[in-house]
């Protein structure tokens, strides 16, 4: 069975965005290294990727091609007259159903990219397997949780850790 894995970036109080969605806190940091965190790696593990309808319109407005085009991507709706973009499949029927469906078909394993709505969901019906999170050093203040409200007590186990000299931390957890 594949596994659903969620590989994001948070603040050191636990935001993905800024309240408009913007991630731009992500690129200002300073990486003098060019390090890419190990998400080069990761990338050759998966080949899916699942995200709210929010997330696709940030990563569409990051003024560059779209970055999965290799990858069956499948982005979550609630609105049913979205006309079809390439490399996106939209999806505005159960998440849960379709998402148990997924993981029993053929394939490496599935990126949760996000955001804090679709992670919540998902983590409430125990489909994530694996998180691995990059703690970035900066307070924003307010912006998109990682879960929003409503998310349940989930217990997971630390399977590994890494500091970087950016200051940024990686942890990743397997569902205990």
């Amino acid at each position: 069975m594949r596994h659903i894995k969620l590989y994001i970036a948070t603040s050191l109080d636990n935001y993905i965005a800024r309240p408009n969605g913007s991630v731009d806190w992500l690129e200002s940091f300073p990486n003098p290294d060019g390090n890419d965190y190990g998400y080069k790696d990761f990338l050759a593990t998966i080949d899916t990727t699942l995200m709210g309808n929010n997330t696709y319109k940030e990563i569409l407005g990051f003024d560059i091609p779209f970055p999965y085009p290799d990858k069956v991507n499948y982005v979550f709706t609630q609105q049913h007259d979205i006309k079809e973009a390439a490399f996106v499949k939209f999806i505005n029927k159960d998440v849960i159903s379709f998402i148990q469906d997924l993981k029993h078909q053929a394939g490496k394993d599935i990126w949760l990219i996000g955001g804090g709505q679709l992670n919540t969901v998902l983590l409430n019906a125990d489909l994530i397997d694996e998180m691995i999170i990059t703690i970035v050093p900066i307070i924003l203040g307010e912006g998109i949780p990682l879960f929003t409200p409503g998310a349940k007590e989930s217990v997971f186990q630390l399977i590994h850790s890494q500091a970087f000299p950016s200051g940024m931390v990686q942890m990743s957890y397997k569902l205990g």
